[in-house]
């Protein structure tokens, strides 16, 4: 899993967010910040309406919340969506010689490598690059 900070990081960026039953999120408030939850047919529901996304709790968690809005959760994608999202970007992963995943992508033109402990974070890093060239 990616860290709450590169989560954080890909929304303000501009990563966009559309709940899907696995997907797993934090709440943004400070009271939450170590709270990962996940999207569940059962426990919790994305419900869209004209207004925006809601994500409803359905009673079967441990503490009472009824909904947060989709503008107060940010989405933890997983390290198979975050290569999915790379799209044809992506070129390789790599475990190097120190045990740091190298994750290399094409990114305005060039090749380019993220190196993190963790191959979803390489993933994250990657994305974030490229939606940032984007912009």
């Amino acid at each position: 899993m990616i860290s709450t900070e590169l989560a954080r990081e890909l929304r303000r960026a501009g990563l966009v967010w559309k709940p899907q039953s696995g997907d797993r999120f934090i709440i943004d408030r400070p009271t939450f910040d170590a709270d990962v939850f996940t999207v569940s047919d059962m426990t919790i529901e994305a419900h869209t309406y004209p207004t925006g996304t809601v994500l409803g709790f359905n009673g079967t968690t441990e503490w009472a919340l009824d909904s947060v809005s989709l503008g107060d959760a940010v989405w933890m994608p997983q390290e198979h969506q975050l290569r999915d999202l790379l799209r044809t970007a992506f070129r390789s992963l790599e475990l190097d010689e120190n045990g740091l995943y190298r994750v290399t992508a094409q990114i305005g033109g060039e090749e380019r490598a993220f190196e993190q402990v963790s191959a979803a974070e390489a993933y994250g890093q990657a994305l974030l690059a490229l939606i940032r060239l984007s912009q």
